[in-house]
């Protein structure tokens, strides 16, 4: 490609909040190729799903093994239903990206580190009471991070 795409990272966990801005992002965010001739057949913009495994010390109770089980299970599940949603866009280039630590630093660090355009992530919709006990990833990222971010919300039925 001549042209040089956007770096779109989308922050997804195992909720369907992420999901929904996940498959937000690939209708109405994504650029798709102008035309099917195009080097590779895809888009310009590239798709980083960056999932965040908390720290282990968030599960006091699980010992290290078990803890690192249900880690690596819930992470395949995240990812695999991702690509699952990102397949049903075959002309987007889609790059993975796993980190372990606090989402709302390790998000805001990896956008920089990636170098992203644009970063889109789901909102849980906590209410007050629990955005203050569990703190807002969506909200900290958008004050902190070094890109636009997009936050999607749900529609409510």
């Amino acid at each position: 490609m001549t042209e040089q795409g956007r770096r779109i990272v989308v922050a997804v966990d195992e909720g369907d909040e992420s999901m929904y801005a996940l498959t937000w992002c690939l209708q109405n965010v994504v650029t798709p190729p102008p035309s099917a001739a195009e080097e590779d057949d895809y888009g310009k913009d590239t798709l980083i799903l960056l999932h965040v495994r908390p720290s282990r010390f968030i599960f006091p109770a699980m010992d290290g093994t078990t803890m690192d089980r249900l880690g690596s299970t819930v992470v395949e599940s995240v990812i695999e239903k991702a690509k699952r949603i990102c397949a049903d866009y075959p002309i987007v280039k889609v790059e993975t990206l796993v980190e372990m630590g606090d989402p709302r630093d390790v998000i805001c660090e990896a956008v920089e580190k990636l170098g992203a355009d644009m970063l889109v992530m789901g909102n849980h919709g906590y209410g007050l009471i629990k955005r203050t006990l569990l703190g807002s990833v969506s909200n900290h990222c958008a004050q902190c991070a070094k890109c636009p971010v997009l936050v999607v919300k749900r529609p409510k039925h």
